[in-house]
């Protein structure tokens, strides 16, 4: 089984100058934790609600005036859309990640796939 046949597609995604206030709207909206960084429709790094919490409320950064990209993790971890699943299963465990940004072949990002659409798959 390919990533893409489990994977969520159209993942919502927050650019690098949105405050992490939108970043965070967006994850109460769409009920989701990760969230894609991109430029356009290049993948610059992830923001998650743990980002926003521990880097950023932790220290006391205003959520109105902070930009994504000063608590977003650069270098995202991702797997290719056309990988088998056990690949994808395989990276997480390497890297210790719950969640893959998922890319087509042209490094675009296309969706996300988590440790838990992997486990529901490959019951």
């Amino acid at each position: 089984m390919l990533v893409r046949e489990v994977m969520t597609r159209d993942a919502q995604v927050v650019g690098p100058e949105d405050t992490i206030q939108e970043a965070a709207d967006k994850m109460k909206d769409f009920d989701v934790g990760p969230l894609p960084v991109c430029e356009g429709d290049r993948l610059l790094g992830l923001v998650t609600d743990r980002d926003i919490a521990v880097r950023a409320t932790a220290e006391g950064f205003d959520p109105w005036t902070t930009k994504v990209r000063e608590v977003m993790t650069p270098g995202v971890i991702f797997c290719f859309e056309d990988q088998d699943v056990a690949e994808a299963a395989r990276l997480m465990k390497d890297k210790q990640v719950r969640r893959l940004v998922v890319l087509n072949r042209d490094k675009r990002p296309v969706g996300i796939v988590t440790l838990g659409d992997l486990a529901v798959e490959t019951e």
